[in-house]
């Protein structure tokens, strides 16, 4: 098969689709990998380094698209590489449709199949593709809210974990998955007073097994998260819906009751956002205020550490990559219905239930749009 790699074009993303090492298991596996100029330089790979493993190295994305078969990136396709796609294409990255109808409806109109890592199982039930960059964020969202939090950048003018004699910072994390894990634990390691929220009990007693007495694991409601909001320093949203729009748990009017210079940071927001004053944001614009609550909504969080990120994200996609170029698309989907939670477009057809429902389009079963000629 053939598989490009584009540099990735969003703002302030330096991430890569394929690092060298995993072009190099492509090659060995006897397919053609074709990567734009300068595609891993944000995470300090060369053009040679990719040369080196076997890849061909291109002038511009439009070539790319044009060679390869497969493409592979990180974040979802921008306008301009949407009208680069074809029914010929199979397209596997990032896509998060559900909040965003204008790349839902390039992707449909392009007749490529796109495969979302974000909704590939596992025999567990759990999102492997998503679990990487789950864990980066996740421990980002702490450091992102703690340089909110300073005076100079519209905080309170916490230090999260304050000093001797005076109290640490009240971090309040909702959602107890992969996000929230690695919130907590950062949270913790840096002294902060931590409470944690989530509606399954199984994954309260978990966590709090594994945290003792370091966090404060509450039973998630309306009441519950009113409660702990309200004298907070730092909330940090990381709930998810698999494929769908994440559901709005702070609402504008709970902004009034948060104490000024108290922080924001949504996880979520690839989804949507689980605040209802959420708006998405950059690493160069990446905060807004509202009613004196300062909101960090990037959409990229993992490209501040592109390396890390690239390399974890890689250990997770290169397998299903490997299957879908040594089997093609369809037999790889067909043979692990894992992977094949992962369609959520094909030929024209919405295959993802949530995404199909949240934006109105027909919903059409993976298994029958692969059948259709």
């Amino acid at each position: 098969m053939r598989i490009g790699v584009p540099k990735e074009i969003k703002n302030n993303e330096f991430r890569v689709g394929l690092v060298p090492a995993s072009v190099r298991e492509l090659t060995h596996h006897g397919h053609e990998v074709f990567v734009e100029t300068k595609a891993g330089g944000g995470i300090g790979m060369s053009d040679d380094d990719y040369v080196a493993v076997g890849a061909k190295i291109l002038d511009d994305a439009k070539s790319v698209f044009e060679r390869a078969e497969m493409i592979v990136k990180v974040k979802e396709p921008q306008a301009v590489e949407r009208a680069m796609l074809t029914p010929d294409h199979t397209l596997y990255t990032y896509l998060h449709l559900a909040p965003d109808a204008p790349q839902t409806e390039g992707l449909v109109k392009s007749g490529a199949t796109c495969i979302a890592y974000e909704t590939v199982t596992d025999k567990n039930g759990s999102l492997p593709l998503l679990a990487p960059m789950s864990e980066v964020a996740g421990r980002l969202s702490i450091q992102a809210g703690a340089w909110c939090m300073e005076k100079a950048h519209g905080g309170s003018g916490v230090l999260i974990g304050g000093v001797p004699g005076v109290e640490p910072a009240k971090v309040v994390i909702i959602g107890g998955g992969t996000v929230g894990f690695n919130a907590a634990q950062m949270a913790v390691g840096m002294g902060a007073n931590v409470v944690l929220l989530d509606r399954s009990l199984k994954v309260l007693r978990f966590l709090d097994s594994i945290f003792d007495t370091r966090v404060q694991t509450v039973y998630s409601n309306r009441d519950a998260i009113e409660r702990h909001i309200v004298d907070a320093d730092l909330v940090v949203g990381g709930v998810l819906i698999p494929g769908a729009a994440a559901p709005k748990l702070v609402t504008r009017e709970h902004l009034s009751m948060m104490r000024e210079g108290s922080v924001l940071v949504d996880v979520a927001i690839d989804q949507g956002g689980c605040f209802e004053t959420s708006k998405p944001t950059t690493h160069e614009n990446p905060t807004y205020v509202v009613d004196g609550v300062v909101h960090y909504c990037v959409a990229n969080m993992p490209g501040a550490v592109p390396r890390t990120s690239a390399f974890a994200l890689n250990n997770a996609t290169l397998p299903f990559a490997l299957a879908l170029a040594d089997k093609g698309p369809k037999q790889a989907m067909l043979d692990d219905p894992h992977l094949l939670e992962g369609l959520n477009v094909h030929r024209g057809m919405v295959t993802y239930d949530d995404v199909a429902r949240d934006l109105g389009y027909d919903y059409v079963p993976a298994l029958k749009a692969l059948e259709t000629p």
